[in-house]
């Protein structure tokens, strides 16, 4: 098995836990023998449970003495809910470390290697690392720049609506667009809507449909008293701010899942990373149907805001589109 083959491997046991492991993040490893065969996978347990070199070393047994282990992400060097993981690579004999990338983290931040090459190690970071930084692109994103990973979920008809002009809108898209869309939330430590979409439709913003934890819920404005969202955080104050104070809060990933003006508040900021638009092969045929962001339009076919599609994907009858920002039209944190 080569290290891209065993990277790979690693990857796909991460994916495995996306939606269990936050604020850690979830990192996927494996062990290979010196004959290059896979003995063991591993992937991280929820907060307070093995890391995923621990999992893979455990269930590899006394085989690793001599063996490769790759992980996406750098292995933790410090003591906090659990041991160093360099610690018990070092003292399984581990002769070769595979990464696909360092871990920004400043209690990390290349330490994790450094201990191991200290004790005679092979580290080869550095294998796959596109994929692990697409993959852990909240984890990252959070780490660097202190604030969430921001996804706008839209779901629309072919023509860009989301709502009839008497304001009727359930459904759209189809059962496994809104079943995948559960997914995203089960993913997201916070999901957010405007105070109109909590009067005018009283959503719950739970995880149902998949197995998951329910993301924290935000509102921009004040709740009715009654509202299901309840317990929620309320914000009236700065966009900027609020993702500040959401990343001191530990959330990675922030779902905005409505309304149009919303939506529309945060992409003028510029402050959406990624959009996941689930299109249906629906038209409302007409000017007057709700858009899915109300926000300053573009003056001029100069002036269009563009991105680059990074997923595509069909869900049922609809299609899953994702949307990622050009890196010089987003807002950072301080």
């Amino acid at each position: 098995m080569d290290d891209t083959t065993a990277m790979q491997t690693a990857i796909d046991a991460a994916a495995t836990v996306r939606a269990r492991t936050s604020p850690n993040p979830w990192v996927g490893a494996a062990i290979v023998s010196p004959a290059g065969d896979l003995l063991a996978t591993g992937a991280t347990e929820p907060p307070g449970g093995r890391h995923a070199e621990i999992v893979a070393l455990d269930a590899a047994g006394p085989a690793p003495c001599g063996a490769t282990r790759y992980a996406t992400l750098e292995p933790c060097s410090h003591h906090g809910r659990t041991g160093p993981c360099t610690e018990a690579i070092i003292a399984a004999g581990v002769a070769r470390v595979v990464v696909g990338i360092t871990d920004p983290d400043e209690k990390v931040a290349g330490t994790g290697l450094d201990a191991l090459r200290g004790a005679g190690i092979t580290v080869d970071p550095g294998v796959a690392a596109a994929d692990v930084e697409a993959q852990l692109a909240p984890y990252l994103h959070h780490r660097r720049t202190g604030r969430p990973y921001v996804v706008a979920k839209l779901a629309t008809s072919a023509d860009g609506g989301t709502a009839a002009p008497d304001g009727t809108s359930q459904w759209i898209t189809g059962d496994a667009a809104r079943r995948d869309a559960h997914r995203l939330r089960a993913e997201s430590d916070a999901i957010l809507v405007g105070a109109g979409t909590v009067r005018s439709d009283d959503p719950a913003l739970t995880v149902r449909h998949v197995d998951g934890d329910d993301p924290m819920r935000v509102v921009l404005g004040a709740a009715p008293a009654d509202a299901k969202v309840h317990p929620c955080l309320e914000w009236t104050g700065d966009l900027g701010d609020l993702l500040d104070e959401l990343g001191r809060r530990g959330v990675l990933q922030l779902m905005i899942e409505g309304g149009a003006r919303t939506l529309g508040s945060f992409h003028d900021a510029g402050l959406v990373d990624r959009y996941v638009l689930y299109v249906a092969p629906a038209l409302f045929a007409g000017g007057d149907a709700t858009p899915a962001i109300a926000g300053t339009t573009a003056p001029t076919i100069g002036d269009l805001w563009r991105g680059r599609f990074d997923h595509i994907e069909r869900v049922g009858d609809d299609l899953r589109l994702e949307i990622v920002a050009d890196p010089a039209t987003r807002q950072e944190g301080p």
